[in-house]
């Protein structure tokens, strides 16, 4: 299966994921994330589409991590499942890729 339909999936099933990505500032690196979204950052302005990940294991704490997707090397889908009321902590919610996660979709 493509990474793509990979993080689909995850996002779907509401799985965490082990993301192989090669970051700008630290290089490769491994992560165990929540998959949050795909699309353009709200941050960034060149309106290329991205991965949005909650990086649950960074060495600077939980954080959201958008990565282009030639940045990611590889997506495995764990055996671990999450709560999205434990990672999402904004109001407005807007997502690019629409999912039935109750009150959070």
């Amino acid at each position: 299966m493509d990474k793509h339909r990979l993080f689909l999936q995850a996002l779907h099933n509401k799985k965490k994921v082990k993301v192989k990505i090669n970051s700008k500032e630290k290089g490769i690196i491994e992560r165990v994330c929540v998959p949050f979204d795909f699309g353009p950052s709200r941050r960034a302005k060149d309106n290329k589409k991205r991965y949005h990940f909650c990086d649950l294991d960074s060495p600077d704490g939980i954080h959201v991590l958008s990565i282009l997707p030639e940045q990611l090397i590889s997506i495995e889908l764990l055996d671990e499942g999450f709560e999205p009321a434990d990672y999402i902590t904004w109001k407005k919610i807007m997502w690019f890729i629409p999912r039935d996660w109750g009150e959070f979709s």
